[in-house]
C-alpha cells in the first residue's frame, strides 16, 4: 500500500488529438464540482428530463426513448444488440473498420447468424451493397452499419440504407460515436431505429456515458422478445422506467456525469448545431491540409472523409511511434496511431468538439516544424 500514499496526482494538461477523448470546457467541470444527489432526487430527475430533451435535439428525433447509457460508448454498442438480437437471428453488418469488426463480435455473441457486407478499409460501402445484401436476406432483424469509422476517418453514408430498412421490418442500427456533436445526425429523416454515441468525442465530455435514441418500432420489436433481455444493466425496458415517468430504481446514477453531460449539451446548443458542424468541416479541411504539407497522405476515401477525425498514411522516412512520443513528451500534444491492422500505418488526428479551434491546429504544425527539422 505505502507506494499508493504518495502525494496528491496532477496529470499534465495534454492537448487531445486523437481519437477521443477531446478536451473538457471548464464549464463542464466546474458543473462535475456541484454536490452528488440521490438518484431518485427530484433535482436530478429534472437534470435527466433535459438530457433526453437535449439529446432529442442532437439526434434530430422524436423519439421518446432517449438517454444516457451509464457506460462508455462501447456500451451503447452492447445495448444495440443485446436488447433486439435473439439466438438465430439474421443481422447484416457492414464492415469497414476495427468498429465494425467489433460490431460483428458482439452480435455473434448475442447468439446473432452474422451476415457480413466487407469493404476495404478507409473506403466507404457502397449503399447498393448494404441494400443487396438487406434484399438476399429479407429476414434480416437489423442491419448495422457505423456512422463514422473511428479506425479509419471513413464517413458512411445513411441515406439509402435507412430508406430500404424502413420499408420492412429490419431494424437499422447505426455506430455515431465519432460524429454525435460534430456532423449531422438526422436519425428521424434517415430512417434509423437505434443510434448510439459516446460523451468524449464531439460532446466534449470526459467519458463514462453513452447516449442512446431507440424509436418506436424498434421498442415493438424489443417488447415482442421471447426470452428476456440476457444484460440486466443494459435492458433498455428497465432503463426506460428510470428515465421515463415511472423513475424505477435500476441502478445508482453517476450523477456528477449527469451535471457534465447536461452542462456539455447546453454549450452544443449555446453555438448551435449548425455553426458547430461548419466548424468542425472548415477546421478539418485546414488540418487535412496542413498535414499533407509535411508530406502525410490522406487515407480516407475522397469525398467521404470525417471533419472531426483526419487520418493520413505515414510517409516511410516518418518514425511513427518516435514522433508521436515526443508530441506528447515534449509539447503536451497527443495524436492517435493506426489501429488494428492500420497499426503503424497510418494516424488519427481528432478536432472534435473543443478540441477543434485553429490554434490548436497551428500547436501540432509548429511542434511538428521543429521535430521534423
Amino acid at each position: 500500500m505505502e507506494k499508493w500514499m504518495g502525494g496528491d496526482m496532477h496529470p499534465s494538461y495534454r492537448i487531445l488529438m486523437g481519437p477521443g477523448p477531446s478536451n473538457v470546457h471548464y464549464r463542464v467541470y466546474q458543473a462535475m464540482s456541484n454536490p452528488v444527489i440521490g438518484y431518485l432526487d427530484p433535482q436530478i430527475l429534472a437534470c435527466m428530463d433535459e438530457i433526453s430533451e437535449m439529446l432529442r435535439g442532437i439526434f434530430q428525433t422524436k423519439n421518446q426513448v432517449t438517454l444516457a447509457i451509464s457506460a462508455t460508448g462501447s456500451s451503447g454498442m452492447e445495448a444495440s444488440f443485446v436488447n433486439f438480437v435473439e439466438p438465430g437471428d439474421v443481422v447484416v453488418i457492414g464492415v469497414n473498420g476495427f468498429f465494425a469488426e467489433r460490431m460483428t463480435q458482439v452480435a455473434s455473441r448475442c447468439g446473432a447468424q452474422v451476415i457480413r457486407v466487407d469493404q476495404d478499409w478507409g473506403k466507404m460501402i457502397e449503399p447498393e451493397k448494404m441494400v443487396k445484401a438487406l434484399k438476399e436476406h429479407p429476414e434480416a432483424k437489423i442491419c448495422g452499419v457505423v456512422h463514422g469509422e473511428t479506425s479509419t476517418g471513413v464517413r458512411q453514408p445513411l441515406e439509402e440504407i435507412g430508406a430500404n430498412c424502413k420499408k420492412g421490418s429490419t431494424l437499422l442500427v447505426v455506430d455515431a460515436v465519432t460524429t454525435l456533436g460534430g456532423y449531422d445526425v438526422k436519425v428521424d429523416e434517415w430512417g434509423v431505429d437505434v443510434c448510439y454515441g459516446s460523451s468524449q468525442k464531439c460532446l466534449s465530455v470526459p467519458p463514462g456515458l453513452s447516449p442512446i435514441t431507440v424509436s418506436p418500432k424498434a421498442m415493438d420489436v424489443l417488447r415482442s422478445r421471447k426470452t428476456k433481455v440476457q444484460s440486466f444493466y443494459l435492458d433498455l425496458l428497465l432503463l426506460e422506467k428510470y428515465w421515463g415517468e415511472e423513475r424505477v430504481y435500476h441502478h445508482t446514477a453517476p450523477v456528477s456525469m449527469f451535471y457534465a453531460l447536461r452542462e456539455g449539451l447546453r454549450i452544443v446548443f449555446e453555438e448551435g448545431l449548425g455553426a458547430r458542424f461548419r466548424r468542425h468541416e472548415v477546421l478539418g479541411d485546414r488540418l487535412k491540409m496542413e498535414l499533407e504539407g509535411f508530406g502525410f497522405k490522406p487515407f480516407a476515401q475522397d469525398g467521404y472523409r470525417l471533419p472531426m477525425l483526419t487520418s493520413v498514411t505515414i510517409p516511410d522516412w516518418a518514425d511513427d511511434a518516435k514522433i508521436r512520443s515526443r508530441l506528447l513528451n515534449e509539447y503536451n500534444i497527443e495524436v492517435g496511431g493506426g489501429l488494428g491492422r492500420l497499426k503503424g500505418k497510418i494516424w488519427r488526428v481528432g478536432l472534435m468538439g473543443e478540441t477543434c479551434k485553429l490554434r490548436y491546429i497551428h500547436c501540432l504544425t509548429g511542434a511538428l516544424k521543429e521535430i521534423l527539422s
